[in-house]
């Protein structure tokens, strides 16, 4: 129970990571608040301990609305997860403005009112965690049609160090979690984009080229997530922590003995 007592705002917690990151908060003891735009959040918020808001994280009057209401429910806030983020594959020479500002809108705007709604709380208090979902996606690969995607995963981990060196003053630390390719809606979308008639060929190329052999679970970044909002990461912060099945380590596919 590692998070017992413990108030974590997860944002698009419901459905995808997000909603594995908030069932394994809630194994550990958190209470938690959702902020997501999908009707779905109203199937995650089924218990005590649990609040959630439907809310446009683009929107910072009613991101700051929602956080206040938290605040107010909960006496305090001690774990932000900024999960919410989109990705639409589209070539860079065919991607209109309104498509790239939907990427940003979300993935940086969004993440950034937030946390500058939640950071008072935790100022506040002399304490917190902020665990923010980059990519390895950007800061370190990257596929054609990415470009509005990787910008903003990138951007993520210029915010994570450069808050972490604001922040640990105040005793809260930032980190940022890149994933690989996880199983999620998400994912099963980008398939369907990059082959129409055979998606599932596309899933099978993922994971045929992942030394694991597989794509990772909701519930494994869940647990990451859970390390670095608990006291057992209490000496890491400003850092981007890999979770890819290796997916990012061969230097070649066909290389080696």
């Amino acid at each position: 129970m590692k998070l017992e007592g413990k108030v974590a705002v997860i944002t698009g917690g419901a459905m995808g990571n997000g909603k594995g990151i908030v069932d394994i908060f809630r194994k550990y003891g958190a209470k938690v608040c959702i902020l997501d735009y999908a009707d779905e959040i109203q199937n995650v918020v089924d218990g005590e301990n649990i609040i959630g808001f439907k809310v446009d994280i683009r929107d910072r009057e009613v991101v700051n609305l929602a956080i206040q209401k938290t605040y107010e429910h909960f006496g305090k806030i001690d774990i932000l997860v900024n999960n919410a983020g989109v990705c639409k594959l589209e070539k860079f020479m065919d991607m209109d403005d309104e498509l790239r500002d939907y990427h940003f809108g979300i993935n940086i705007n969004g993440t950034w009112n937030v946390t500058k709604a939640v950071l008072p709380f935790m100022v506040k208090s002399e304490e917190g965690a902020i665990i923010n979902l980059s990519s390895v996606t950007g800061p370190m690969v990257a596929d054609s049609g990415e470009v509005a995607y990787a910008t903003t995963k990138a951007a993520l981990l210029g915010f994570t160090k450069s808050l972490a060196m604001e922040m640990v003053e105040h005793h809260i630390r930032v980190n940022a979690i890149l994933p690989g390719y996880i199983r999620t809606p998400m994912v099963d979308k980008m398939a369907s984009l990059s082959n129409p008639t055979d998606p599932l060929s596309v899933i099978k190329g993922i994971e045929d080229a992942i030394p694991m052999k597989r794509m990772g679970t909701k519930e494994e970044i869940g647990e990451l997530a859970a390390f670095l909002a608990s006291s057992e990461s209490s000496y890491i912060t400003g850092q981007g922590i890999v979770i890819d099945g290796a997916s990012t380590l061969p230097e070649t596919l066909t290389m080696g003995v």
